[in-house]
């Protein structure tokens, strides 16, 4: 009986969220992992927890051993020139959240995956969240009417505590991108991108750690009449993290820490309760056997590089805003 060769995957980046995917991907039986990391305490890190790693000294040396993929979980300022060399070099690549942190990289990125024919994935994992698939199942099916109005609210201050460069501190705007999960969300959920953005954020509070700014709301309008608002801060802890949408025929409210989901009927008048919990490493394992479907040709990516720059424009232009203290627009073209 022929025994399949493992795929090798090289993990470039092994800070929280890299270990997470480095451990997790060191569970299957049909992946080779290596890690690439210039950081001699990550690495010594790394290898305590998941024991002894094959290591490579350089980026660019990786790329010429031709691994079959590459798994970007770095600091956002290297995202795009890192996915662009390994789909270069013909790699699949598998990049961290988010896309990038300029529209204009993500773009070269997106123009790098189509010229090379392999897969770019960006990893948005909520979408593996099973009381969100069912919140996007009752959006799409009609249950709420004409949706009206969506919020979010995402205060994780542990995402700073366990931040290993600490780039947020001296990062304006970063707590933009590090919640881009958030736009790619309402634009999944919705199928709809915004049209403006207005913005009112600030830096306040005595924390340990801390970003500029780190407390946000964002106003997302849109052509038709839609509102989508959202809250962030890395203040909170314990973290919160819900959503609620509102139609003209109901209201669904959802809890991502506890997985619960509540309908609210208007025809019915009452309110049904729904619980999904899902376990983080459930979670990103759900969102890793996707990635390795979409390599082997059984779907087609959870979140694309045209997918993937929704959110690096409206991260963008919230920075924008935010700077600008005013109203600004999006242009889609």
């Amino acid at each position: 009986m022929e025994i399949a060769a493992k795929r090798r995957v090289v993990i470039v980046g092994i800070g929280s969220i890299g270990r997470r995917h480095a451990r997790l991907l060191c569970e299957r039986k049909d992946v080779a992992v290596e890690v690439f990391e210039p950081s001699a305490e990550m690495l010594t890190r790394a290898e305590s927890e998941l024991g002894p790693l094959v290591k490579h000294e350089s980026f660019e040396q990786m790329l010429a051993t031709q691994p079959e993929v590459v798994w970007i979980c770095t600091p956002n300022p290297l995202h795009a020139a890192q996915t662009v060399a390994a789909l270069r070099a013909g790699c699949h690549v598998f990049c961290e959240k988010p896309m990038s942190n300029s529209l204009v990289e993500a773009r070269r990125m997106k123009e790098a995956a189509e010229a090379s024919g392999k897969i770019l994935n960006i990893g948005f994992v909520l979408h593996f969240l099973p009381v969100l698939a069912r919140l996007k199942e009752v959006i799409s099916g009609g249950v709420l009417g004409q949706i009206l109005h969506v919020h979010g609210r995402a205060g994780m201050y542990v995402i700073l505590a366990n931040s290993a460069s600490r780039y947020q501190t001296h990062e304006p705007g970063s707590l933009f991108l590090d919640y881009s999960h958030q736009p790619d969300l309402f634009y999944w959920l919705l199928g709809r991108a915004p049209k403006t953005i207005q913005v009112t954020a600030f830096h306040a509070g005595s924390l340990e750690f801390s970003s500029d700014p780190n407390v946000a709301d964002v106003v997302c309008g849109y052509d038709d009449p839609l509102v989508v608002t959202l809250h962030i801060n890395y203040v909170q802890m314990p973290q919160r993290h819900d959503y609620e949408v509102i139609g003209d025929l109901g209201w669904a409210a959802v809890d991502i820490v506890t997985g619960e989901l509540k309908i609210g009927s208007r025809n019915e008048q009452s309110v049904v309760v729904e619980k999904y919990p899902c376990e983080p490493d459930d979670l990103y394992r759900a969102e890793i056997e996707g990635f390795f479907a979409t390599v082997a040709g059984e779907r087609s990516p959870e979140t694309s590089a045209a997918d993937g720059i929704i959110s690096t424009v409206v991260c963008e232009k919230s920075i924008e805003a935010w700077r600008r203290g005013e109203r600004v627009d999006l242009n889609w073209q």
